[in-house]
């Protein structure tokens, strides 16, 4: 799961030594920083997709003589 740091908030990184970046990282969900999530000292970042959402065409109204 990639995590960030609250704004304002300094996190220990016990798998790395010093303070979390705050741009945050990937890490395995482990108890401490399910812990650390729970506390409200790491936010879980959302990946949006990098593929771009196509919506459909809108749907076009047949006249009378080709539903003929």
């Amino acid at each position: 799961m990639k995590i960030k740091p609250v704004e304002g908030r300094d996190v220990p990184d016990p798998e790395r030594g010093g303070l979390f970046p705050p741009e945050g990282r990937n890490v395995e969900p482990t108890n401490y920083w399910l812990r650390r999530l729970a506390d409200g000292d790491v936010v879980e970042v959302t990946v949006e997709s990098a593929e771009p959402s196509v919506e459909p065409a809108p749907a076009t109204r047949r006249s009378r003589q080709e539903e003929a």
